[in-house]
């Protein structure tokens, strides 16, 4: 069963920490009427995967990496299914990246491989939002991927065991209209090969979240848009775009 979190008080921050007292977890289908829905996870960090498929790096005019390539997302950039995605005065163009989230379930430390997936929870929508210009203009990530409402998650967490993964396809809609569609086993390195190399160097904590890198088709969004992340067997995300 797809679990949530929330919040009866609708102020708390969407990356407010599981030991607080007014964050619950529950089964999606029993959410409280009224209640603030909470990104799934409650991570200590946003580990992310760029250029994951092949087709995506070339569309942008980059190379296809020889190893995966991984940048950092704040947790502050946390926001919920349903929560608006705030287009930066900074930045002249904002687009989605609709991607698979894996939530880590037991803390990791060189893990091998072969048993990447015991550490692995469940699955999540994503949407790692990204200020174009300014990840071209700065030459490192952090200011265009890092701003206050760039990485949507949600709208639940589908437990490991709960998910056909073989069939997942990441789909990305903006007005309605299909932008992204990809199939997870178009990623150039799979997940356990992931997990293996970011917790060689990294410890990964339960409930950390890594976005697993996005499909071809991204493109700019703009004030006014609505953005609906879908993977059929593990959710639908979606999010107004408004204007700071």
């Amino acid at each position: 069963m797809p679990t949530v979190r929330y919040s009866i008080f609708p102020g708390v921050e969407p990356w407010r920490a599981d030991y607080h007292l007014d964050v619950h977890t529950a089964n999606a289908s029993d959410l409280p009427p009224g209640a603030r829905l909470l990104p799934p996870c409650s991570p200590t960090k946003i580990v992310c995967v760029g250029r994951n498929y092949s087709e995506h790096a070339k569309e942008l005019g980059n190379a296809v990496p020889t190893e995966p390539l991984i940048f950092l997302k704040p947790t502050t950039s946390l926001i919920a299914h349903g929560d608006s995605i705030v287009y930066p005065t900074l930045s002249q163009r904002v687009d989605f990246e609709g991607e698979l989230g894996i939530v880590i379930g037991k803390r990791a430390r060189h893990v091998k491989a072969a048993n990447a997936w015991d550490y692995i929870r469940g699955f999540t929508c994503v949407n790692d939002v990204t200020a174009r210009d300014l990840q071209k203009k700065d030459g490192q990530w952090t200011r265009g991927k890092g701003f206050d409402t760039f990485c949507a998650a949600g709208p639940y967490l589908a437990g490991r065991d709960e998910v056909d993964f073989p069939s997942l396809r990441v789909q990305t809609l903006l007005d309605g209209e299909l932008k992204q569609d990809g199939s997870v086993q178009d990623m150039i390195f799979p997940l356990d090969a992931i997990i293996e190399f970011v917790s060689a160097f990294m410890t990964l904590e339960p409930g950390d979240l890594i976005a697993t890198g996005t499909p071809p088709g991204v493109g700019p969004m703009q004030p006014g848009s609505r953005v609906t992340v879908r993977i059929e067997g593990v959710g639908v995300l979606e999010n107004p775009v408004v204007a700071a």
